[in-house]
């Protein structure tokens, strides 16, 4: 395990075919947009506001990465003053965090990996007695029970209590019929 401040240039490919290849299929099963671009994947990479904790194989190779930034302002779809708001007195210490991600390669969902990760994480937030966001889509949810799982870890390793902050109802409306409007 290490934490990262920026990932050098030349291993951001490798990083992001982890990621693509673990996430990419979430483009067409929820409705906002889970997957960042390339673009916006690197850089998050190189972003030293963003903490990478990274877990690697003996070989170096990486198979799982965390996100982690109390620099709420470079998670362009979350809102800094709502936890600026809802926790004024971490707020005022700087001691808000989000976790963006959460990526660990299949072959290794079994192993210690996302727990070592977790756990980097944990010691981080547990030292500044610090909040932290995260959001999960519901298919993720759904199939893989992510939710309880990151409560099971988290429980494990930590005093925490934990809540359901907000949710968002998508909708979608298909138009049927010959093309008339009724009533008109």
């Amino acid at each position: 395990m290490t934490i990262e401040t920026k990932i050098p240039d030349e291993h951001i490919d490798m990083f992001y075919r982890l990621y693509e290849r673990e996430f990419g299929a979430l483009r067409t099963k929820a409705i906002a947009r889970q997957v960042l671009h390339a673009e916006e994947f690197r850089e998050e990479m190189v972003d030293p506001r963003v903490h990478k904790h990274v877990a690697r194989t003996g070989t170096g190779e990486p198979i799982g990465v965390t996100t982690l930034t109390r620099h709420l302002a470079t998670v362009p779809w979350i809102s800094p003053e709502y936890f600026a708001a809802r926790y004024p007195e971490h707020a005022a210490r700087d001691a808000i965090y989000y976790a963006g991600f959460t990526v660990v390669a299949s072959t290794a969902r079994q192993g210690a990996a996302f727990h070592a990760m977790i756990e980097s994480v944990v010691r981080v937030l547990v030292a500044e007695r610090a909040t932290v966001g995260w959001d999960i889509c519901s298919y993720n949810n759904a199939r893989f029970s992510f939710a309880d799982s990151i409560r099971a870890v988290l429980d494990e390793q930590a005093n925490v209590e934990i809540a359901v902050e907000d949710s968002q109802t998508y909708y979608a409306a298909r138009f049927t019929g010959d093309g008339a409007t009724k009533g008109g």
